[in-house]
């Protein structure tokens, strides 16, 4: 078994598969997690032993230190989609990646894998995407050697795109699209981690940064056609306006701002004016070839079918 490495985020949607790719890499793997008694289940991925998990909040000094104290590598899979009282994106993309590299470069750790995400700059008019740019610099500031990946809109199982649109088209007639012919790159959880399961194993120094995208471009729309496709549905597809779009997302962020669910914020509004598409060294230089959406899609989306796990039986029967 190899040396260990600390998973900021772990018990995440990205972070979890990052955390069972490392274990079959023969990792011994610590998840630092605020809510360590929610992610029990975690310690099944790998081995008895394998896998541990720490109380730790990217916002607490102390906490992070004892979550890299032994580690040899470290991975930031921290992300915050939603402001939500403290966590904020400054507090959480950049005060708290500033705090991890640093806590891992005084710690001893060689290498450290930041997470940001396609689009993150200064000069974008998203809250979320400057802020994952100041983060990326903060790393690098602290942990010159530090290897960012920025995946493109990530896919798989409990998803925050594929299943939301899914969930819409199978309990609505309509489904409202914001950004209808804004461009993404749907990649799959499961390709990232495996990235970053190569990074970590390379004896390289470090210091890249790789845009994760899958093999294929596609609008809004037609992410959304294909999910249809896939869930047997056919709702009305109507394409909102950017007005429109600001002032349900206004709701959104009321929401958000009192604890509830945000189906949309007015800061993923303006995400979604961009296009979402990697470019420069990728899943390929990783040794990492795509995964396409067809290949896994069916497998969690069947839930939302006409008669769900059974309707491929049901059409057979003429039902």
């Amino acid at each position: 078994m190899q040396d260990l490495v600390t998973v900021f985020g772990g018990s995440g949607f990205v972070g979890r598969q990052v955390v069972r790719a490392l274990a079959r890499g023969g990792w011994r793997v610590r998840v630092a997690v605020r809510k360590p008694h929610l992610a029990e289940d975690m310690r099944l991925g790998g081995e008895v032993g394998q896998i541990q998990l720490v109380q730790a909040n990217v916002r607490h000094d102390r906490s992070v230190a004892a979550a890299l104290d032994g580690a040899v590598a470290c991975v930031n899979a921290v992300g915050q989609a939603v402001e939500r009282g403290p966590q904020t994106f400054e507090a959480v993309h950049v005060d708290g990646a500033r705090r991890v590299a640093a806590a891992a470069r005084k710690a001893g750790a060689r290498r450290l894998i930041q997470f940001s995400g396609v689009g993150a700059s200064a000069d974008s008019t998203s809250k979320y995407a400057r802020a994952r740019a100041a983060g990326e610099a903060a790393v690098r500031e602290a942990f010159a050697n530090a290897d960012i990946l920025r995946p493109s809109v990530v896919f798989g199982a409990n998803d925050r795109v594929t299943t939301l649109f899914a969930r819409l088209a199978a309990m609505s007639p309509a489904v409202p699209l914001v950004g209808a012919d804004t461009r993404l790159q749907p990649v799959s959880v499961g390709d990232i981690a495996k990235a970053a399961r190569r990074l970590l194993a390379t004896e390289t120094v470090g210091g890249g940064a790789y845009e994760l995208g899958g093999p294929e471009v596609l609008t809004v729309r037609e992410l959304v056609e294909r999910i249809c496709a896939e869930i047997q549905r056919r709702p009305g597809l109507i394409p909102l306006p950017f007005f429109a779009a600001d002032l349900m997302a206004r709701v959104g962020d009321l929401a958000a701002a009192i604890g509830l669910p945000a189906p949309i914020t007015t800061d993923q509004v303006e995400l979604l004016r961009e296009d979402n598409v990697a470019t420069g060294p990728g899943l390929a230089d990783l040794g990492v070839a795509p995964t396409p959406l067809e290949a896994v899609l069916a497998s969690y989306l069947y839930r939302y079918r006409p008669g769900g796990q059974y309707a491929d039986n049901l059409k057979r029967a003429g039902a």
